[in-house]
């Protein structure tokens, strides 16, 4: 609807007219105290448990951004077949968390999918997989599209607030998969994958030896110091190539 503008003889505007414009042009302030704002549902960022699974692809940063979108089309591609294969659907794991050079995955509890089928078969259908993608050549020098990666297995509440994840189990979690004694390990590795699991896992799952875990194949790698507490990882090395963890990285 259209407001005709009130004017004096003169032509001027009426001055509550121009009052009204100029109180139209100030900036909105908001009360953050007025208890009638939103507030966040409790309900959403109430913990819950999952079995957490993290990767991160070696090398990004050195890669042009067109291969690096190749890198996680691949990736993506893989994960999901690696899944599928092992029995996991879609229905029983969130959506994957786009991590730029990686990826989490949270897995729901249920008796369906044990923590145990993601070290087995997940792992090592995953690292099948990335040694079929890396025996093919790239198609021109530069774009070189092999992937090897660190992952990592944890289990613990985590948190949602709408916006994302969160929760000291993540914490842990990417702490183990970015600490520099895995990128080690990797960097030594014939293998195109390197695993990492936490301490929890190590002893609720890998010493118990289930069915086509080597629990032999796992060594302490490194100590972490989440708020407070500390925190072991575990590396899978069947070459027994990668040396005991002899310090303690303080994380906080």
């Amino acid at each position: 609807m259209n407001h005709e503008t009130a004017t004096r003889p003169d032509g001027s505007a009426d001055a509550a007219t121009e009052g009204a414009r100029a109180e139209a042009r100030r900036p909105l302030l908001v009360d953050a105290s007025d208890p009638r704002l939103p507030v966040v549902d409790p309900a959403r960022v109430r913990p819950r448990y999952r079995a957490i699974l993290a990767v991160d692809i070696e090398g990004s940063t050195t890669r042009t951004d067109p291969v690096k979108a190749e890198l996680r089309r691949t990736l993506y591609r893989l994960l999901e077949e690696a899944f599928l294969r092992a029995g996991i659907e879609e229905r029983y794991r969130e959506d994957f968390v786009d991590r730029g050079d990686g990826a989490l995955v949270l897995v729901r509890p249920l008796d369906e999918v044990p923590k145990t089928l993601l070290l087995h078969p997940v792992v090592p259908i995953l690292a099948a997989l990335l040694a079929e993608h890396n025996a093919t050549p790239a198609i021109a020098p530069g774009r070189d599209r092999r992937i090897r990666m660190r992952v990592v297995v944890h289990a613990g509440e985590v948190h949602n607030d709408g916006r994302g994840n969160f929760g000291e189990a993540l914490d842990i979690a990417f702490r183990l998969l970015d600490c520099p004694e895995a990128k080690d390990a990797l960097r030594r590795a014939e293998a195109p994958l390197v695993l990492v699991v936490s301490e929890d896992i190590y002893h609720s799952i890998v010493r118990h030896g289930y069915e086509g875990i080597d629990a032999e194949g796992y060594r302490p790698l490194v100590r972490l110091e989440v708020t407070g507490r500390g925190h072991r990882g575990w590396v899978y090395d069947a070459d027994g190539g990668v040396p005991l963890d002899r310090h303690r990285a303080p994380v906080r």
